[in-house]
């Protein structure tokens, strides 16, 4: 539903809660906007009689206890997929509406799997290992075509990955919350009730799943007791999908073959994780959607969503904030503007 600029003609107020880089090319959001750039300890002071938050600093845990009793934003956006630091009662339960920046990241991550799953298939990381170490030793490699990948998580970063993994002739099926036969992407999608049956038969599992508490800890010592002593543990959706405790036992008794790990409980990982050390994990520093202008692309999908808030329109990317992500049939919702604080 379309309803026109608004009848006053002021411009939003817009606070827009900062990390340590700052977000580049902002000059066309603060064409349509009163702008202000704060740290987390002027959040508070801020957010009263404001219209709309960018969580640029999606890391940060400040919202909550920042969250006004009334008088607050009634549009939040954060620039992440994951909106989990959101999903506070304050928020959950009032009328702001939360979207995210789903679509920036789904080819990149869809490449990086696709990346491990190479690199473990070919024994890549050891490789670079034994260079390091001036090793020549011969080794056997195995081939990923044919191989079976379960991707946990059927929103757009895990048939982005579910396309890319089946273009390098990987069998590829899914696991979320409805099961369903002829998926375009998945072929088979299974329940998330029935993920250890679908992980006995995996030799990758990916985690693209989003935390929700139906899955925190889904890849705990029940699941990883179901997985191939050849199968290998990709994640690359937020840390507390698995317990990290559990996963290291099961990769130090051989249990499981490996695991890339993107995401992490804790993060960064401390210095005194075992997971540092294991010559077959794979760890990286939350980098997988991160390729050359990210943060440029977050900007442009938050100005679109800016000049259609100010000129109360549809919004993209609009969050079911009690399922915690963006179902796959939500066209938007429309905020009307008026130049008047809420």
């Amino acid at each position: 539903m379309e309803h026109g600029p608004n009848a006053s003609g002021e411009p939003p107020r817009v606070v827009v809660l900062q990390g340590d880089v700052p977000p580049p090319g902002m000059a066309a959001a603060e064409r349509l906007a009163h702008v202000d750039y704060v740290r987390k300890p002027q959040l508070a002071a801020a957010l009263p009689g404001c219209d709309a938050l960018f969580m640029w600093d999606f890391w940060s845990d400040a919202l909550a206890d920042a969250w006004p009793r009334e008088g607050g934003p009634r549009w939040v956006h954060i620039a992440s997929a994951g909106v989990d630091r959101l999903l506070f009662p304050g928020l959950v339960e009032g009328n702001t509406i939360v979207t995210n920046s789903r679509g920036v990241f789904d080819e990149p991550i869809a490449e990086y799997v696709l990346g491990l799953v190479l690199a473990f298939a070919k024994d890549l990381h050891t490789t670079v290992r034994l260079q390091g170490e001036r090793r020549w030793r011969h080794r056997e490699t195995e081939r990923i075509t044919g191989a079976r990948a379960l991707v946990a998580g059927t929103g757009p970063i895990g048939r982005a990955i579910a396309r890319r993994l089946t273009a390098a002739g990987l069998r590829v099926e899914g696991a979320g919350r409805t099961a369903r036969e002829g998926d375009p992407d998945f072929g088979v999608v299974h329940p998330m009730e029935r993920l250890h049956d679908a992980l006995a038969e995996a030799d990758y599992a990916v985690l693209a799943a989003p935390l929700t508490p139906g899955t925190r800890n889904m890849i705990d010592a029940a699941a990883l007791a179901r997985m191939r002593p050849s199968a290998r543990l990709i994640n690359v959706g937020r840390g507390p999908l698995v317990a990290e405790d559990d996963l290291v036992e099961a990769l130090s008794a051989g249990r499981i073959a490996g695991a890339a790990l993107d995401v992490f409980v804790d993060e960064p990982l401390a210095p005194s994780s075992p997971l540092w050390g294991m010559p077959n994990v794979i760890v990286s520093p939350h980098m997988s959607g991160d390729a050359v202008g990210w943060r440029e692309e977050l900007v442009r999908l938050f100005t679109d969503n800016l000049d259609r808030f100010a000129h109360g329109r549809e919004l993209r990317n609009v969050v079911d904030k009690r399922l915690g992500y963006v179902r796959p049939d939500a066209d938007g919702a429309p905020i009307p503007y008026a130049g008047q604080r809420r």
